[in-house]
């Protein structure tokens, strides 16, 4: 008998506001032949979602959804409707075929001031809508992994306090988010385990998984050895060729005779 099978891994993108429309749309279909022809994507041992600018997110999904790539908004509003001028709710994102909401990152944190109590109402806004948060945790500043995990795993705990359903935890600590190198793959790891020990803990979020953000490219998840179940990619991932690299990287299931 054949043990369980292996979870896919999972890389998500974010295009943060770096392209214009139709660079973005460009991007997309560079992407979806990449997802068309690649054995990680066709035999279901990778699973990918994208987060572009929300004005891209309707075309762009007709471009990457037949290739079963998933779309997501790189932000949702606390509330679900009313008069709340410039923001997108969860209603309308999970109308035009979003699957994914990203909350709490630390740009948001840092430029527009979203402390625990936005990002935690941002986080119940995608799941009663029917989202999977992209959560975003990390330490500030950068300390020994033991303590970066059981700083990261208490944020995680204050921010999904009395919530329920399934999570993306995108371990993305906050010194790491634009430096040249990503942290060490034992920090990585240590704190990936934490949240994922944790997560197994909390009956109330099934399917949720842990992945890493921060400077992520290619050759990374080699060497996390699954201590992360997937990647949250940012600038490495504007070159398609980046995205194919850590694609080769991902074992697929050997083909049945």
């Amino acid at each position: 008998m054949s043990g369980p099978a292996t979870p896919p891994v999972l890389l998500g993108v974010s295009l943060k506001m770096y392209f214009g429309h139709h660079q973005t749309l460009n991007w997309a279909r560079k992407v979806a032949g990449l997802a068309h022809r690649h054995p990680a994507v066709t035999s279901g041992a990778a699973r990918l979602f994208v987060l572009p600018a929300f004005p891209a997110i309707v075309p762009a999904a007709g471009i990457l959804t037949p290739y079963g790539i998933a779309l997501g908004a790189q932000d949702i509003a606390t509330e679900d409707t009313g008069p709340y001028t410039g923001e997108v709710g969860g209603p309308f994102l999970k109308e035009i075929g979003c699957r994914y909401a990203e909350v709490g990152h630390a740009e948001r944190r840092r430029l527009y001031g979203e402390g625990d109590m936005v990002v935690a109402a941002k986080t119940a806004a995608a799941l009663r809508n029917g989202l999977t948060p992209v959560l975003c945790v990390g330490e500030r500043d950068q300390v020994p992994p033991e303590e970066a995990a059981r700083r990261t795993v208490a944020e995680a705990e204050r921010l999904l306090h009395g919530l329920d359903g399934a999570v993306v935890l995108a371990y993305e600590p906050q010194w790491a988010i634009g430096a040249p190198e990503p942290a060490s793959t034992e920090h990585i790891a240590t704190v990936c385990t934490a949240l994922r020990d944790w997560l197994d803990s909390r009956p109330g979020h099934p399917g949720s998984t842990v992945i890493y953000g921060g400077s992520a490219g290619p050759g990374l998840l080699t060497r996390l050895e699954g201590t992360a179940e997937g990647l949250f990619l940012g600038r490495f991932a504007h070159d398609p060729a980046n995205v194919e690299a850590i694609l080769d990287e991902i074992r697929t299931p050997p083909a049945v005779a």
